[in-house]
Parts: C-alpha cells; sequence; structure tokens
C-alpha cells in the first residue's frame, strides 16, 4: 500500500438524489445447509490468471472519487445520508477507510456507502469470481447483518454479496440467480474480533466457498448454471444510503473483484 493520505468529505449531496433503495428491504434471513468445510489448511490458488476487474487500496490519489487500481475505470462515489461519511485511517504504510459505527436510532442512522456504476465486465455470468476484502470489526459492532462487497439486489435481480452476519460476526457468502433460490454460505468462523482478517467469496463451476485469511472456512455445492447479471451498482459498506442498507460498520481495506 501506498503512503499518500487520503481525505474523504463527509457529505457528497449531489449524489444522494442517486441513491436507489433495495426493494428487499429487510436482510435476507437464509438458513445455510450442510456444508463440507475444509479445516484452517491454506486454499490452493485457484485464482490465478483470473482477471481483476476492481481493486480498491484506498491509499491516496484524488480524495474523491476513488480511483479504481485495477485500470478498468470502475471509480468509486460515495453516497451519504444523515451525515453519513467514510474517514481514512492509517493501516500499515498506507490508509483504510472507516465507515459509520454502530447506531441505535433508526431511520435517524448515519448512512454511507461507495458506489461505480454497472458494467458488463461487472456481471460473471456462470464464470467464476472471487471477490472479497480486508475488514477490522469489534465484538461490539456487529449486527443482523452489514455489506462489504455487492453487486445486484435479492429480491429484483441477480446478485453477488460479501457480508457480516449476526451477533457473532461470521462472514458469508450469498450467490442469487434464476428463482428459485438464494445459496448462502457462512464461515465456521467470527471475523469481527477488533483484529484485520481476509475475507474472500470464491464460485467455482459447482461450489460457492467462503475463505478466512486465506483458509477454507466453509463451502456449498452451487449448480453450474446460475448466472449473476444486472445492471445493478458494485456497492461497498452498504447497499446505498438509504435507511435500511444494512450499513457496514467497521473498517474496510483493499476491496477487489476478479473474474476467471
Amino acid at each position: 500500500m501506498r503512503s499518500r493520505s487520503l481525505v474523504v468529505p463527509a457529505v457528497l449531496a449531489g449524489l444522494l438524489a442517486g441513491s436507489v433503495a433495495d426493494p428487499a428491504s429487510a436482510h435476507e434471513q437464509v438458513s445455510t445447509p450442510s456444508a463440507a468445510v475444509v479445516g484452517a489448511a491454506p486454499a490452493s490458488r485457484v485464482t490465478a490468471g483470473w482477471t481483476l476487474v476492481a481493486r480498491y487500496g484506498f491509499d491516496g490519489g484524488r480524495p474523491t472519487p476513488i480511483a479504481d487500481e485495477s485500470g478498468k475505470g470502475h471509480t468509486l462515489r460515495l453516497v451519504t445520508r444523515n451525515g453519513g461519511t467514510v474517514s481514512a485511517v492509517r493501516h500499515g504504510i498506507g490508509h483504510a477507510l472507516r465507515f459509520p459505527g454502530k447506531c441505535l436510532t433508526g431511520r435517524r442512522c448515519p448512512h454511507a456507502a461507495l458506489q461505480s456504476p454497472s458494467a458488463p465486465n461487472l456481471n460473471p455470468g456462470t464464470r467464476p469470481i472471487s471477490y472479497g476484502a480486508k475488514v477490522l470489526l469489534s465484538p461490539s459492532q456487529t449486527s443482523k447483518g452489514q455489506n462489504v462487497v455487492q453487486k445486484g439486489y435479492s429480491a429484483t435481480s441477480s446478485q453477488y454479496k460479501l457480508q457480516v452476519d449476526g451477533a457473532a460476526g461470521r462472514a458469508s457468502c450469498v450467490l442469487v440467480g434464476a428463482r428459485p433460490g438464494i445459496k448462502l454460505i457462512t464461515s465456521t468462523v467470527s471475523v469481527a474480533d477488533g483484529t484485520w482478517h481476509t475475507v474472500e467469496c470464491r464460485r467455482t463451476a459447482r461450489a460457492l466457498t467462503v475463505l478466512v485469511d486465506g483458509a477454507v472456512r466453509g463451502n456449498r455445492a452451487i449448480q453450474p448454471g446460475l448466472s449473476v447479471a444486472n445492471d445493478r451498482p458494485l456497492s461497498i459498506g452498504g447497499k446505498g444510503a438509504y435507511s435500511d442498507n444494512d450499513q457496514f460498520q467497521g473498517t474496510l481495506d483493499d476491496v477487489w473483484v476478479r473474474v476467471g
């Protein structure tokens, strides 16, 4: 990571008008099927040679918008509500982004997310995809569900998503293709312990896998024909800036999307 500083403004009022609510207003409560868990052994590097289609290190350059370091041009812009903002904090030799903290006042809570418009190369279709981030979340910051990376909505389109779920703060991966069925796998370990963790969702031809710090922590079978392609934005830290956005409440760094 580079050492240039990042300054993110508190409110980008002009972007608020473009925020679109998820028609599925409630966080999905989906039972997780039994999964074959491959202990703590490091996962094989099956993503070698896949195409990096988006990456954000949050380390500097223009304060906003935030450039896509993959070179594919998926620039992020901040959408906010009720005074929500993101702020730069030191992480290693560079920076990470802290999102609005826990709030119990409902519709008056601050909300913030980073979004880039839809593009064909962000839609994997039936191809393999890997997406993830480094996350920092304390035990006191957990909630029923917090979005880390998302493209698409489960009720109205196809979707891929990484989230942190429940009081235990377990990472989970979601794929939604043709109806019916939300495909979800939840990690066997928590990432909400006040230390940095790398979390990855990986879809191959017949499996959806969640990895924490490079170790497989859950997987499940999926059908090869499950296709994810939609015209929704790529969103980081929340579904948007509206009231029920599944706000991420910790700190994020090094967000990426790769397609095989």
